[in-house]
């Protein structure tokens, strides 16, 4: 297993993987901000979606910091973990990790807790389905 900069392993179970590629970089050759963002709100989604068994939007995106660029070539891990499941609403942790490219050293890039509500076909909110 590779190293990693951070004492603790990602929380959460790994949703998203993919790899940071060239046309996603900003003008320091670093993966934009907002890529990171796209595939954290992705894999909340896909996990919310899950848990609320049927359709969701993200409604908010608790405070992120940045702690370590991604690179062309790492890949992005995004791991999610139901925090709270409200009436129709339900909060995902979501952490980002990356493998470096070449050197396969494992970090922690950002994490956040996104918002997301479930809604049905009129695009109301509607309650989560509890599990059963």
């Amino acid at each position: 297993m590779a190293s990693s900069s951070d004492e603790h392993a990602p929380r959460g179970e790994l949703t998203v993987r993919l790899i940071a590629m060239p046309r996603d970089t900003n003008v320091n050759g670093d993966i934009f901000g907002g890529w990171v963002i796209s595939q954290m709100d992705q894999a909340g989604g896909i996990h919310a979606a899950e848990k609320a068994q049927g359709r969701v939007v993200t409604i908010a995106i608790e405070a992120m910091t940045f702690i370590r660029p991604v690179r062309v070539g790492d890949v992005l891990s995004v791991y999610t973990a139901v925090d709270h499941v409200g009436r129709t609403s339900l909060k995902i942790h979501i952490e980002a990790w990356v493998h470096r490219f070449r050197t396969h050293h494992r970090e922690k890039v950002t994490d956040a807790t996104f918002t997301f509500v479930a809604i049905g076909a009129d695009g109301r909110p509607r309650p989560v389905v509890p599990e059963a």
